[in-house]
């Protein structure tokens, strides 16, 4: 495991951590059961084989589970990724778990010459800081699908430059 700050340690998961990442999805209030089982299936296909999904757990000093990334390559982009899941137990939100797990997917998405991550959330007020934490890890909201989950309940969608192409100069944005 490798560490950003002592009690914010980022590193593998393992099957044995499919029950805590059920504790720590329904202890955040905002997944509806449906959006739990996407989850885990994509947990279960990361424990079989990283090349379509990879998953990253932050642990507490102590060594427990306290959040989870789970990201994949996007079908048919030059070096594009999505983001599926971030989430951090309620308890631990505010202690650097989720920053501490971005930096490091960022940083090995880099390191494999990746371009760009993409993430995607709701517009629902539950969501209102998921999206202000992605805003200050420097994602820039590219585009909003109103209504796509329900009436009143759009797609907000987020990215981030990785790397840029060669002789582009980075642009801050």
């Amino acid at each position: 495991m490798s560490a950003g700050r002592a009690a914010r340690l980022v590193g593998p998961l393992a099957s044995h951590h499919r029950g805590r990442l059920v504790e720590i999805l329904e202890a955040t209030g905002v997944f509806a059961p449906a959006e739990i089982d996407v989850a885990l299936e994509l947990f279960d296909e990361g424990m079989r084989s990283a090349k379509s999904y990879e998953l990253l757990g932050a642990f507490d000093d102590q060594g427990a589970l306290q959040g989870y990334a789970c990201w994949g390559p996007t079908p048919c982009s030059e070096g594009g990724y999505d983001l599926y899941w971030i989430a951090v137990d309620p308890r631990a939100q505010g202690g650097g778990y989720g920053s501490a797990m971005m930096r490091a997917v960022e940083e090995l998405l880099r390191t494999r010459g990746a371009r760009l991550l993409v993430a995607e959330t709701s517009s629902r007020d539950a969501y209102a800081q998921t999206r202000e934490f992605y805003e200050r890890g420097g994602y820039v909201e590219r585009a909003r699908v109103s209504g796509f989950y329900a009436v009143d309940d759009d797609r907000v969608i987020f990215s981030k430059q990785l790397a840029h192409r060669a002789g582009e100069e980075a642009r801050h944005e």
